[in-house]
């Protein structure tokens, strides 16, 4: 690079940008300056790089350190001194920056990859596995709530959203300048856009918009070599990739340009539960089809299946306890036209003009978004802080074909052994609609729903109690295998689960059985394009976790892969 300038003429950020890649590659190889694995010296990389605009750096000598790391974490299961600790020995953070700047996100990039430091990107932290904040390996935690920019055009219908917002903040500041446009995406306000994005994101607008991925226009991006990238300079298949493939394989997201998407000025609401008694075999079987087939895309009904103890246990002798089902709807309409649809699609359900609340979008944000206190006021949802923080795990399946009353009532026993809860999206509409190999996320046409399995218990539980539940899980998730999808058998990437396998990373050892595994159920035909992109992108594997995508450096094992798909 010597004799190389940065020309005056460039804009501010492009002149700092050109600046600062001038800068680190004037570090080499064979640099007596520098030596892998030093605090000091990935520190002094930091500190050169951004003398100009200082970037928070903490180390575990912080004193803040601790209240940063922890205040993301969402799963309990990861919170403590020593969670999973046999499993990820190095589950802490070397370093923790929080970019305030996207020129950060650049030299963080550089300096690591120089340094041999791995990285860990965090928007919200809702991340099911604690990928986002924890790994095997030396790292930094790269934490992105300062990058929270949202900026709404509601003239040409679309926003830029930088990745350490919100999906509560972006989908207040949409109603703040429109009460008839909307996000498609997720339900928990504190999560954040850049990983929600990037594994698909799915909400209460699924059936009508299609995921959140669905509807991105553009992205920017800081690439392996430190380069600021958009959807023209990195190309259609790289941005094919980071629509629900989990962009953390590719690069780091900055901000994603998301369609917004037209709500009327008044929807439908309404949540109330059925329990055995009253009928929840039947009722739920016929859900499997009205629900995903019969009724229109502007309706969405979701059932959460969950046990609950009786106070009466005569009636049905069935150990105690009843099977609810919560059915959770929303409508894009009155709630007298829901009324007429229900009576003529879903009679049986004995739903009544009682159980309906009419409201604006925004305000069925914050009633889906189940705040302990209710039905809060709408600011509510420019709170980065979750009010939920639990200790779980949850897997996930993919169903094609309506399972049988008698397939119904065999899960009701094994939910009322364990106890914990099923829940039960409706696909059909849009998301149904879409070409598999449209963006990255594959499950389309041909499902009817997906199933989270989801046990939850509490944080003070000894190691045996925690380690019962997880067995429980596991154990449901078997014996599910003949009811749900085959060939592969599908998987929901957001639903992260490491029991689906794990690239094997020890020093510099990486392995993968990619596509023959969790990939495939992941992404199924789209897993070996996956691939291909990566190893075009990322060949040496610089951005890596226990389940990103990773590069096949001999374009034959590619096609193995593949083969192994379609068989």
């Amino acid at each position: 690079m010597a004799g190389q300038r940065c020309p005056l003429s460039l804009p501010g950020s492009a002149l700092f940008a050109c600046i600062v890649l001038l800068l680190l590659s004037s570090y080499t190889a064979s640099s007596p300056i520098l030596t892998a694995h030093e605090d000091n010296d990935f520190l002094d990389c930091i500190s050169f790089n951004t003398m100009h605009t200082k970037l928070p750096v903490y180390t575990p000598n912080t004193t803040s350190y601790t209240s940063i790391l922890e205040s993301k974490i969402q799963n309990l299961r990861f919170s403590s001194p020593d969670a999973d600790a046999a499993a990820t020995p190095n589950n802490k953070p070397r370093f923790i920056v929080t970019p305030t700047h996207e020129s950060h996100v650049q030299v963080v990039v550089v300096c690591s990859r120089k340094h041999d430091l791995q990285i860990r990107v965090r928007s919200g932290g809702h991340d099911f596995e604690g990928l986002s904040y924890r790994s095997y390996v030396p790292f930094v935690l790269m934490d992105l709530f300062n990058l929270g920019a949202i900026d709404v055009n509601i003239e040409d219908g679309s926003a830029w959203v930088e990745a350490g917002a919100t999906l509560g903040e972006v989908c207040y500041r949409i109603a703040e300048k429109s009460p008839v446009h909307g996000f498609s995406a997720g339900k928990a306000p504190t999560i954040g856009v850049g990983g929600h994005i990037s594994g698909a994101g799915h909400g209460t607008l699924l059936r009508k918009y299609g995921t959140a991925a669905d509807n991105i226009i553009d992205a920017r991006l800081v690439n392996v070599k430190g380069e600021f990238l958009n959807r023209e300079t990195m190309g259609e298949d790289l941005f094919w990739a980071i629509r629900g493939g989990g962009a953390a394989s590719f690069g780091v997201v900055l901000a994603w340009k998301i369609k917004l998407v037209a709500v009327p000025p008044t929807v439908t609401v309404s949540t109330f539960e059925r329990t055995y008694e009253e009928g929840v075999t039947d009722l739920v079987y016929k859900w499997q089809t009205v629900a995903t087939h019969e009724v229109p895309e502007e309706l969405n009904i979701e059932v959460d299946i969950s046990v609950r103890n009786k106070n009466d246990a005569s009636t049905t002798g069935r150990l105690g306890k009843t099977i609810v089902a919560t059915y959770r709807i929303m409508y894009l309409g009155r709630s007298k036209k829901l009324m007429q649809l229900m009576e003529n699609k879903f009679a049986e359900l004995g739903m009544e003009e009682k159980d309906c609340m009419e409201m604006s979008w925004i305000e069925s944000v914050v009633y889906f978004a189940q705040f302990p206190d209710g039905m809060v006021p709408i600011e509510r949802l420019l709170s980065k802080e979750s009010e939920l923080k639990i200790t779980f795990k949850v897997k996930s399946d993919f169903v094609t074909k309506p399972m049988l009353k008698t397939t119904l009532e065999g899960i009701w026993k094994m939910l009322e052994e364990n106890e914990f809860v099923l829940s039960m999206v409706p696909w059909g509409g849009r998301v149904s609609a879409i070409p598999e190999n449209e963006i990255a996320f594959p499950h389309r046409d041909g499902n009817l729903y997906m199933i989270g399995y989801l046990a939850i218990w509490d944080d003070n539980e000894t190691t045996e109690a925690q380690e019962k539940y997880l067995v429980q899980v596991r154990e449901m998730y078997d014996r599910m295998t003949p009811f749900v999808s085959k060939s592969p058998r599908a998987a929901y990437f957001i639903y992260r689960d490491l029991d689906l396998g794990q690239n094997t990373m020890s020093g510099a050892s990486i392995h993968s059985m990619g596509c023959a595994s969790w990939g495939q159920q992941y992404f199924k035909s789209n897993c070996p394009k996956l691939m291909k992109v990566k190893s075009n992108v990322d060949p040496d594997n610089f951005f890596r976790d226990e389940q990103t995508i990773l590069a096949i450096h001999e374009y034959s094992s590619v096609e193995e892969h593949g083969a192994l798909v379609d068989s």
